[in-house]
């Protein structure tokens, strides 16, 4: 089977490997589209020190089951379309021990960690396989960064009396922004791409700042009254978007950190303390994100659904075009929301 492979510092290649056998527990699943995420193209850049040397990319993901093997249960059959958990929790850290197992101590997800979904096939614990109905196996690739997403909004405890400043209008944010409407909020959303922020309103979101044209601290101020917003989620992973966000929340706020900062990050901690903040951590997503995403594209009209992936997906590429595309994406990062790899 074809498989495509991340092997050093900005440097792909397909290679041939066996086709996976179907185990006892295990579902076999022929990949159809695969999605590139932010961590890849840091992969790719070779600024992704959790990652393998050598790492097949890919957690993606859209598939359709070719085979099951003993002990799986009915509910997964040939011929279903189907998205994965591509994460992995050991049972016995502290984390899991809490029953927060997508924050695992020793998770390796795939495509980072472990060998990933970037190939014709590959062999999985049916535990992982999540079947989709009603959503096609394109959109099924966009269910994971949306769930994501979705888990940051569960970790602000974010409600409808919320104003919700949402940093970064990726494919995570644009997650995040979705679920917040869903749930009542009032988003304002930043990001430095107007086209961005055109789709985060046209998701709902009831403003748009462009941090590099407009004052962004007056702008929040503006749009909540003065009180400043009530959460804020950091879906960059940027310096200066993590410092943003605790400027831009208010008293008794809270802060929900999703991006990786490539380097540390310097405070002024005093705010920490005079507002009272709750800065927390989210990570990975949970059964019941998944479960939330893949309602929510279900409650789309087939119309819907379809505008909604041409807008989300920036391009559907061969693995052949890997190398060319991660080297333009690493070249204009702004401009790009998600690109599927199709097998």
């Amino acid at each position: 089977m074809k498989a495509l492979k991340i092997i050093g510092e900005k440097k792909v290649e397909i290679a041939e490997m066996p086709k996976p056998e179907v185990k006892a527990g295990e579902v076999l699943l022929r990949l159809n589209y695969v999605g590139f995420c932010g961590s890849d193209l840091n992969t790719f850049l070779g600024r992704n020190t959790m990652a393998l040397k050598s790492v097949i990319p890919g957690h993606e993901i859209g598939a359709t089951i070719e085979a099951v093997g003993a002990g799986v249960p009915d509910t997964l059959k040939e011929g279903i379309v189907v998205t994965v958990n591509p994460y992995s929790n050991c049972g016995h850290c502290a984390a899991c021990r809490n029953g927060r197992v997508n924050a695992c101590e020793h998770n390796q997800t795939l495509g980072v960690q472990r060998n990933g979904a970037m190939c014709d096939y590959i062999s999985l614990p049916w535990e992982k396989i999540i079947p989709v109905s009603g959503v096609t196996a394109k959109n099924c690739a966009i269910i994971e960064p949306m769930s994501v997403g979705f888990h940051a909004v569960a970790r602000g405890e974010v409600s409808d009396t919320d104003i919700v400043v949402v940093f970064g209008c990726g494919m995570v944010g644009l997650g995040a922004i979705v679920r917040c409407v869903q749930r009542g909020a009032v988003v304002i959303a930043v990001d430095l791409s107007e086209e961005k922020l055109h789709l985060a309103k046209e998701l709902g979101a009831t403003y748009g700042i462009n941090s590099k044209t407009e004052d962004l601290l007056a702008k929040v101020m503006e749009y909540t009254d003065g009180y400043g917003a009530d959460v804020a989620i950091e879906a960059v992973g940027n310096p200066i978007t993590y410092r943003a966000a605790i400027d831009v929340v208010g008293f008794t706020g809270r802060v929900v950190c999703i991006g990786y900062a490539k380097q540390d990050v310097e405070f002024t901690t005093k705010y920490f303390v005079q507002k009272e903040l709750d800065i927390r951590g989210s990570r990975n997503a949970t059964s019941n994100d998944f479960r939330a995403v893949i309602r929510y594209m279900q409650s789309l009209a087939t119309t819907d659904a379809s505008k909604m992936t041409e807008k989300f997906i920036t391009a559907v590429i061969k693995p052949e075009q890997a190398q060319q595309t991660l080297e333009a994406w690493a070249a204009d990062p702004g401009q790009v929301f998600r690109i599927l790899v199709e097998f």
